[in-house]
Parts: C-alpha cells; sequence; structure tokens
C-alpha cells in the first residue's frame, strides 16, 4: 500500500503546483466535478479492457483509475487512510449484510 500512500501524497502537493508545470495540478485546478468525470472515463476504459481479457491493457488501465480516484479524492479533501479505514470497519463482514445495513435513500 505504500505506493498509494506515495501517490497520494504527491497528489496532494500538486494542490499547490503551477496548473502549467503538473497534469495533477491541472486537473484538480478544474475542479472535483471534472476529476470525477475523468475517473469515470479512466474506469469505462477498465471495463473496456476487461471484457476484452487483455490483461496488459487491464492492468495499465487499472493503474489509471486507482490515480484517478486518488485525484477525485484529493479534489473533495477525502483522505486516502479515511477510505482505507471504511474497507477496515467492513472486512470480514458479507458484503450482502454490509449493504443491507446501509440506509435507504
Amino acid at each position: 500500500m505504500s505506493i498509494l500512500h506515495d501517490l497520494a501524497v504527491t497528489i496532494e502537493t500538486r494542490k499547490k503546483a503551477d496548473p502549467d508545470s503538473s497534469w495533477t495540478a491541472k486537473l484538480l485546478a478544474k475542479g472535483p466535478e471534472k476529476c470525477a468525470e475523468k475517473f469515470g472515463e479512466e474506469a469505462i476504459e477498465a471495463i473496456i479492457e476487461a471484457t476484452k481479457g487483455d490483461t496488459e491493457k487491464l492492468t495499465s488501465e487499472a493503474a489509471d483509475v486507482l490515480y484517478h480516484l486518488l485525484v477525485m479524492l484529493a479534489a473533495r479533501d477525502v483522505a486516502l487512510d479515511d477510505v482505507l479505514q471504511e474497507l477496515a470497519r467492513r472486512q470480514g463482514t458479507s458484503g450482502i449484510e454490509e449493504k443491507a445495513s446501509r440506509p435507504r435513500n
């Protein structure tokens, strides 16, 4: 997990960087909505590669998804550690049970 933490720290530092000097800074400067849109695009690309069965391309797209997820979280000031704590809270709980325990909207 160290690489994800390192990447999250790098993304956080890019919030203050010049958008002309960093892709991450440029994306963050466009706002949370654009970051979410880009995450969605990358997720779709990963889905496409998963259906094709090309593991090399899926691996590359999965890396893009993780990066853009971290950018989207940073755009909304959600820490990676908060997400990891939520996963830890759910650990050992059946997915069916966990989903049933959520408030219904």
